[in-house]
């Protein structure tokens, strides 16, 4: 998949979390970021259609939902 880089404001805690995340576990939380952006982009879409989308690409990249459960409970 192809992908571009944007600037966002976040909480410095998100920041902070961020920068402190390793590689592989910050370019899923990039991949969690770009489906939420093109879901509020795309408000025609059901709801259970977009859950399925984030689910496969999830699965495509190996976000199980052990490691999204660490990443979004990390302090």
């Amino acid at each position: 998949m192809k992908t571009e880089a944007i600037t966002i404001r976040v909480t410095p805690q998100a920041a902070t979390a961020y920068r402190a995340a390793s590689a592989d576990d910050r370019r899923k939380l990039d991949l969690l970021i770009s489906l939420q952006l093109t879901e509020f982009l795309n408000p025609d879409d059901s709801l259970e259609n977009v859950v399925e989308d984030m689910g496969q690409e999830a699965a495509a990249t190996g976000l199980t939902p052990d490691i999204l459960n660490s990443i979004l409970n990390e302090s």
